[in-house]
């Protein structure tokens, strides 16, 4: 189930120790009002009473004690689930903000989904399960999420291969973006899908405009379709060869600061939706090389068309890539919405092509059902 409650502190949660008001909780997350439930209980009011305002996981789970159903799991649920306890985290957030509430979503048994374990892709209702940054930290001593990750990287001493395997385990922050710079370049890295089109569309026009004026139409058109479908060759290119140069870094936490930016940031916080289209400083870098051989190549006009058709292949790329992840779309898109994901959450080395499988087909990338990465 997933309902939005509030969440209590350990200290808030040991108030409620009397026959009067009895709290109680599950898994050290899930609260339970049992307080109606105490002249109902099976084995008397005592022993839930002995545990008032405190955890019950491992009483429940006590055969010795008293064997409980699954079905008694399923009553705390649905009749007395009245909040979540806070991690020490979100108790600080509590000091500033009393009417917290948070959106929990566990498994039947208590644990919170963990997306950092290859295999199928989250339902939609999992995409948004935020990762519990402390045991995370905990289990694998990668990035903490709640201080700066670009000075994590640089300051660690990881192998490669350590590197490459933490940083494609999906991590979900699950309030807003997670810091990167930690400084006044924040805001750099943050990005609003609708800032590419806005941006962008203008000058792509102007542009388009130039060649066509000044050109044939019919050439104009040719060449800036002609660019638009070099477009999705560098687009899969950038994505393979670029962005998941991965086992080809050097052994260098510099190395892996660079990737970090490039992508890296990206298949560690995948939903983080203010990182899934390129900052305009960072596309203008990239694509100034594209531009000068374009038109280096090609008279001024005919560079113009082409470089729009290429130009506009870049911007349907980006808010595809935010479409597939934030979005709810009709079948086709749905099934390369899955593909992609699958990218993500199954195996990072195949499935390269975003608006499209063209190339992966091509060139034997293509990511199937089966392919998960071990």
């Amino acid at each position: 189930m997933s309902r939005v409650l509030p969440l209590y502190t350990l200290e808030q949660l040991g108030l409620h120790n009397n026959s009067k008001d009895c709290w109680v909780s599950l898994y050290g997350r899930k609260i339970y009002d049992v307080t109606r439930f105490l002249n109902e209980h099976p084995g008397g009011d005592e022993l839930i009473l002995n545990y008032a305002g405190k955890d019950i996981t491992e009483i429940m789970a006590d055969e010795i004690s008293h064997i409980h159903s699954e079905s008694a799991y399923e009553i705390l649920e649905d009749d007395y689930l009245v909040g979540f306890l806070a991690t020490d985290e979100e108790a600080k957030e509590l000091l500033s903000n009393k009417s917290h509430q948070v959106d929990v979503r566990m498994n039947h048994d208590g644990q919170l989904y963990d997306t950092t374990i290859f295999g199928e892709v989250p339902p939609e209702n999992k995409l948004s399960i935020q990762t519990d940054y402390t045991h995370d930290f905990q289990k694998y001593k990668f990035l903490d999420l709640d201080k700066p990750l670009l000075m994590q990287v640089l300051t660690a001493n990881w192998t490669k291969e350590f590197y490459l395997d933490q940083v494609h385990r999906p991590r979900h922050y699950g309030k807003g973006s997670a810091p990167l710079f930690g400084n006044f370049l924040e805001p750099l890295s943050l990005t609003p899908w609708y800032v590419v089109p806005l941006v962008w569309i203008p000058l792509n026009l102007y542009i388009f405009w130039k060649g066509f004026i000044n050109l044939n139409p019919l050439i104009a058109l040719f060449f800036w379709g002609l660019g638009l479908f070099v477009w999705t060759l560098i687009e899969y290119c950038l994505h393979r060869f670029l962005f998941h140069l991965d086992y080809y870094l050097p052994e260098s936490q510099y190395a892996f600061a660079i990737h970090f930016l490039l992508h890296g940031v990206h298949h560690y916080l995948p939903m983080d939706q203010y990182r899934l289209v390129m900052p305009p400083t960072l596309f203008a870098v990239l694509c100034f090389p594209f531009y000068k051989l374009v038109f280096s190549i090609f008279p001024f006009y005919i560079a113009c068309s082409a470089f729009s058709g290429g130009f506009l292949g870049y911007i349907i790329y980006d808010c595809t890539h935010y479409i597939l992840h934030h979005a709810k779309l009709p079948k086709y898109f749905q099934e390369l919405k899955t593909y992609h994901l699958e990218h993500h959450y199954k195996n990072y080395e195949l499935g390269f092509g975003v608006t499209s499988k063209f190339w992966d087909e091509i060139f034997g990338t293509v990511l199937h059902k089966e392919d998960k990465r071990l």
